[in-house]
């Protein structure tokens, strides 16, 4: 007798930030997955390689010009998104950037605290904020935003923490420890109408943003983001969860 094995129920998910590290990596374990996944990226040439890549594997993937610091390109995805997929099931806000080396806290111009920012919180509140019309479309609508332990404050101010010798990055540690509060106050916002919002760290992951000298790979990081936001227990909300799946402290 044939074995039945279960097919997933195909997701349409964007993510930001995808044509690289992380981002990249997460687009490709849910396209493997057999999901619909839009890279969302601002630099198109990057986007489009990012996801011709992905194509040429047989994957159902497509490049979606998104610049989470321009609302125009942002308006523009979801009506594009709108239009050719009628909703949204997961978005997953990875775009982020660092702007603090070299520069000790009392030096950080306070004009690349402002940029990151841009990025790492504003951004995400106008890419769920554009996204959610099409997220209350889905039978369950979900938003991972892709955080950091640098951004927890138990952990900031543990100085037996491992992240210790990083405690001083004002401009990323802070913004992430905003990204966490705005995932809890999206959670508790949308917890009615059962879109769940989660922060999830993918751990010390060698890319670009800390010069490739973290000890765990994108596809590693990909792969445990990619199940969190498709695992069975999809309803928890409001959580803020390590690569292994375990909660992380605020």
């Amino acid at each position: 007798m044939a074995v039945m094995t279960e097919i997933p129920e195909k997701k349409i998910i964007l993510i930001t930030g995808a044509n690289k590290g992380i981002g990249f990596a997460t687009a490709r374990a849910l396209a493997e997955a057999g999901h619909t996944v839009l890279l969302g990226a601002r630099d198109p040439d990057r986007g489009t390689t990012a996801a011709e890549q992905l194509t040429a594997d047989g994957l159902d993937a497509r490049f979606v010009p998104v610049d989470v610091t321009s609302p125009d390109t942002i308006t523009a995805a979801s009506a594009l998104i709108e239009q050719d997929y009628g909703r949204l099931d997961i978005l997953i806000n990875n775009a982020g950037i660092s702007r603090d080396r070299p520069h000790p806290p009392a030096e950080l111009p306070v004009a690349q605290l402002r940029e990151t920012y841009e990025t790492n919180v504003f951004g995400v509140v106008a890419v769920i904020n554009a996204m959610l019309p099409l997220l209350r479309k889905s039978a369950a609508g979900y938003v991972a935003n892709v955080s950091s332990s640098l951004g927890s404050i138990a952990s900031l101010s543990d100085t037996d923490s491992q992240i210790w010798q990083y405690a001083n990055l004002l401009a990323y540690n802070s913004s992430k420890a905003a990204l966490n509060a705005i995932t809890l106050i999206y959670a508790n916002t949308l917890r009615a109408e059962g879109i769940v919002v989660n922060a999830v760290d993918p751990g010390y992951v060698a890319t670009d943003l800390n010069n490739h000298s973290g000890h765990l790979a994108a596809e590693q990081a990909g792969a445990a983001i990619a199940h969190h936001v498709t695992q069975p227990d999809i309803g928890l909300t409001g959580l803020f969860l390590t690569e292994s799946g375990g909660p992380q402290p605020w």
